[in-house]
């Protein structure tokens, strides 16, 4: 973080002009509509501008951080399931007659795979896989230590392993419908 007289026009000028598209691209993973995207980026920098002595040298995963809460409070607010990614024809491609290790995964897969996980397992594999951060940026962003968010992307990295393989996930059911069966 540099000293407060140097946080002036000129530098969140640079710094928008760094950064906006990363901010855009990680609201249009996370939004359907590209307008909504870039109105996102732009609550970003303007929390950015009345922060400005606090955003550190390394501003990206501060930001990400800012779009974060911003989405997470849009997402309270209409309480409901933010808005799903189309799924394109491309995205469907698979290469026609093969099976086993030989079918290509694509995005569908992928994006259906990460719908069955809870939230914060989505967002420490975007955070890490699509905005390529760092285990260490990645904790700032979700607001936790190193080793937590180590530890959230090494389970998330397994869930989705069995959500993407063909073997059944683990049946997830309540004691007493064991119970209840049982008897």
């Amino acid at each position: 973080m540099g000293p407060p007289g140097k946080r002036d026009e000129g530098w969140f000028t640079s710094l928008y002009a760094a950064e906006y598209a990363h901010i855009v691209r990680y609201g249009l993973r996370r939004m359907a509509d590209g307008d909504a995207s870039a109105e996102l980026a732009q609550e970003v920098f303007v929390v950015a501008w009345r922060r400005r002595d606090e955003v550190p040298d390394r501003s990206l995963p501060w930001l990400y951080g800012v779009a974060r809460r911003l989405l997470a409070n849009q997402w309270r607010s209409r309480r409901g399931a933010p808005d799903v990614l189309p799924i394109t024809d491309v995205d469907l491609a698979r290469v026609a007659g093969s099976s086993g290790a030989d079918v290509t995964v694509g995005v569908a897969d992928v994006r259906a795979a990460l719908a069955i996980l809870s939230e914060l397992d989505q967002e420490i594999l975007r955070l890490v896989g699509w905005e390529e951060l760092t285990v260490s940026e990645a904790a700032k962003v979700l607001g936790c230590t190193r080793a937590a968010a180590a530890v959230r992307l090494h389970r998330a990295r397994r869930r989705l392993t069995e959500a993407m393989s063909d073997r059944p996930v683990h049946a997830r059911r309540p004691m007493l419908a064991t119970l209840r069966e049982d008897l």
